[in-house]
């Protein structure tokens, strides 16, 4: 059966964690658009997250070292909560070739797979098989406790790797995570045209899944979830399926105008921003002044300049002296020389 879990009472420290990770990636989102409208972007378009924020960190601040994630194009969020640096995110970004993935990769694809952060597969869904394998490699070595979480779009849950993915997970059992940002199109194609049930997560049962839903506006509720979900997993109780509802308040990209949208979307309660949904959250609860919100801010923009300037001077790969090897060989392996 299905479960609507509820948000438990949070704890400020807890809610105000998370919220800085939030504003962090916000921040970090907004430079990167700057820099690819300025031509500064080498490796690929930029997808931004603003209005997924919430369910993003929720991922992250919900997991523990030991455990896999997989996230997604619109994760910066849930990355930074899992430990990725701003710097490591823009080393990827600008092709410094100090980066994880050596400058050789888009932006989005980078990651530490050592540190169970795995650098994300652009074929939607083939990122659940992948966590999986890792997932059944350590039960094969006696390893427990862990979790494995992934993210997908509603529109990458029409494809086939996202069926043989979920049923392998059910069929074993394993603890994974699955959280499907259900942001009203898959691109420009309304979620009308991507699926006829009611709401994704009647697709749970099906794969032996607990389903779990939450307005993805609250960062309350997707904390209170996400949290849910993870220690589900973590304790035995099989897989989990959560889906998140509301609106992706940018375009698909930064090159995308996101002229197709409904406008009466942009009005309804998907249409909110979980950024100032959380401030007003904060304010109300008096977990934090409104100038202390204005120097958290603050703080985040000066971290993203500081690593701007550090990252634009650091060179990129040369082709001509790069041995195009495999990463994963020693002399390159994570941690190498480079």
């Amino acid at each position: 059966m299905n479960s609507v879990v509820p948000a438990p009472l949070l704890a400020g420290g807890e809610f105000l964690r998370a919220f800085r990770w939030l504003v962090q990636a916000r921040v970090l989102d907004e430079k990167l658009a700057a820099l690819y409208r300025a031509g500064k972007i080498p490796g690929g378009g930029v997808y931004l997250g603003k209005g997924q924020e919430a369910l993003s960190v929720s991922v992250g601040v919900s997991l523990r070292q030991g455990d896999v994630y997989a996230p997604l194009i619109r994760d910066g969020a849930g990355r930074l909560a899992f430990g990725e640096t701003v710097v490591d995110a823009l080393r990827n970004c600008l092709g410094s070739q100090l980066g994880p993935m050596r400058g050789r990769d888009g932006n989005v694809h980078r990651g530490r797979p050592r540190d169970g952060y795995l650098p994300m597969i652009s074929h939607l869904g083939a990122m659940i098989p992948v966590v999986n394998g890792m997932l059944m490699a350590k039960r094969f070595k006696g390893q427990s406790g862990m979790v494995g979480a992934t993210c997908l779009g509603d529109g990458g849950t029409s494809t086939g790797a996202f069926h043989e993915g979920m049923n392998q997970a059910g069929v074993e059992r394993l603890p994974l995570v699955m959280v499907v940002a259900d942001n009203q199109y898959a691109y420009s194609t309304p979620t009308s045209r991507q699926f006829a049930c009611r709401s994704l997560v009647d697709r749970a049962v099906g794969y032996g899944f607990t389903g779990h839903v939450v307005d993805g506006t609250r960062l309350e509720d997707c904390l209170g979830v996400l949290g849910e979900a993870v220690g589900l997993a973590r304790a035995g109780k099989g897989p989990q399926l959560v889906v998140a509802s509301f609106l992706r308040l940018c375009g698909h990209g930064e090159h995308d105008d996101a002229s197709y949208i409904d406008p009466s979307l942009k009005q309804s309660a998907l249409g909110r921003d979980c950024l100032e949904l959380a401030q007003a959250h904060i304010l109300e609860k008096g977990w934090a002044s409104s100038q202390e919100l204005v120097e958290w801010r603050s703080e985040a923009v000066m971290t993203v300049e500081e690593a701007v300037a550090l990252v634009q001077k650091e060179p990129g790969p040369d082709p001509y002296a790069e041995q195009w090897c495999a990463l994963q060989t020693t002399r390159l392996s994570e941690g190498g020389a480079s």
